[in-house]
């Protein structure tokens, strides 16, 4: 099952018909859920794991609450280390109805790091994560929107949002198994009911047209001679029409000159270099690497793409945080691993030993994990 399956039932329904259009609601079995954050979890990150701001907050009735009310500061190795969880103070203030919020899990929990790499891939937005643990009865935020696209997963207890839309209100009641999309700018709050509730939020920072065409029109842009304007223009702005006009019709030429495969390659290439490195496990990696022989099993790393780019006489593989240059001969045996779940280094297409320095640079470069 994709990442984009578990969340909304139909990836390619959800796509073509939902996508940034209505609220949108899709029930799972409540454990593939449960199991990307349970309340078990949210209780040792909160308790065990000494977290710090600005990974988690807290709010209350509609208002963040100060830092200092549930931090405290601590040494280590004679340094000042700040916004380190006071965790009975963190516990009071829950217990009096404030909302503990997870931020930016999908950079230290592992079932949601390997979630929103999946997804990334699959929608092509880079995403993000936060969890939202609230106590019964109580409210965390007051009716907002947010400047992304959401997914809700809800893992713990029950939670009722206000979902506004050109229709008015309506009342959403999320259990556990239970996902809801909220395309950018739904206004919305939600209040935990007789349980405490868990919930995910997944946010998804959509890439834009606008920026697109800027990110292609900008070195056209850029070779712009950044001349003073005349002087008098105020007086008469005449003196400004012709040299705008002539280079308003250069800048034309350029944008029309410009490649649009070139523009969409690159585009795919600082999506596909740019995202954070996730190398669970990658310490077992470098010490069994050497080990590798011909009958090794290998595994594409998950959330990790295997782009190739043609470059003339060498190929440039897109690894999600870098990219790989490799000789133009190496192409059919990227592609064997391109299109395989499992393999070994003796499944590829060239001789032995080239074979095994592939699959021990492509552990090391984190597109293949051992076992």
């Amino acid at each position: 099952m994709s990442a984009l399956d578990l969340l909304s039932g139909d990836a390619r329904t959800f796509r073509t018909s939902v996508w940034a259009s209505r609220v949108h609601l899709h029930r799972t079995d409540p454990a593939d859920l449960i199991g990307l954050l349970s309340l078990d979890d949210a209780d040792h990150l909160l308790t065990a794991t000494a977290i710090r701001t600005p990974s988690i907050r807290m709010a209350k009735d509609g208002s963040v609450l100060p830092e200092a009310t549930y931090t405290r500061s601590a040494t280590i190795a004679g340094r000042a280390l700040s916004g380190l969880v006071d965790v009975r103070k963190a516990l009071a203030l829950f217990d009096d109805g404030a909302t503990v919020v997870f931020q930016g899990l999908h950079r230290y929990w592992p079932p949601l790091t390997r979630l929103l790499a999946d997804l990334e891939l699959e929608l092509g937005h880079p995403c993000q994560a936060n969890a939202y643990l609230t106590p019964p009865g109580a409210q965390g935020f007051a009716v907002h929107a947010d400047s992304h696209d959401v997914f809700v997963l809800q893992t713990a207890g029950s939670k009722l949002w206000e979902v506004h839309g050109d229709d008015g209100a309506q009342e959403v009641l999320l259990e556990p198994g239970v996902s809801m999309y909220l395309p950018t700018g739904t206004p919305h709050a939600a209040r935990a009911q007789e349980t405490v509730s868990l919930h995910i939020t997944l946010g998804i920072n959509q890439l834009t047209w606008r920026g697109l065409l800027e990110r292609t029109i900008a070195p056209v842009l850029e070779e712009v001679r950044d001349e003073h304007l005349p002087a008098g223009f105020l007086d008469d702005p005449a003196l400004l029409a012709p040299g705008l006009a002539s280079r308003l019709e250069r800048l034309a030429d350029a944008v029309r000159a410009l490649d649009a495969d070139a523009a969409v390659e690159a585009e795919v290439r600082r999506f596909l270099t740019s995202r954070p490195p996730r190398l669970a496990g990658g310490l077992h990696e470098v010490l069994d690497r050497d080990a590798i022989v011909a009958t090794t099993t290998l595994r594409r790393r998950p959330g990790h793409p295997c782009v190739l780019l043609d470059r003339d006489d060498t190929v440039e593989v897109l690894l999600g945080d870098r990219s790989l240059t490799v000789p133009a001969r190496i192409r059919p045996a990227l592609e064997e691993v391109r299109g395989r779940e499992k393999l070994t280094p003796g499944d590829l297409p060239l001789d032995p030993e080239s074979s095994l320095v592939l699959c021990r640079r492509l552990v090391r470069e984190g597109l293949l994990e051992i076992g």
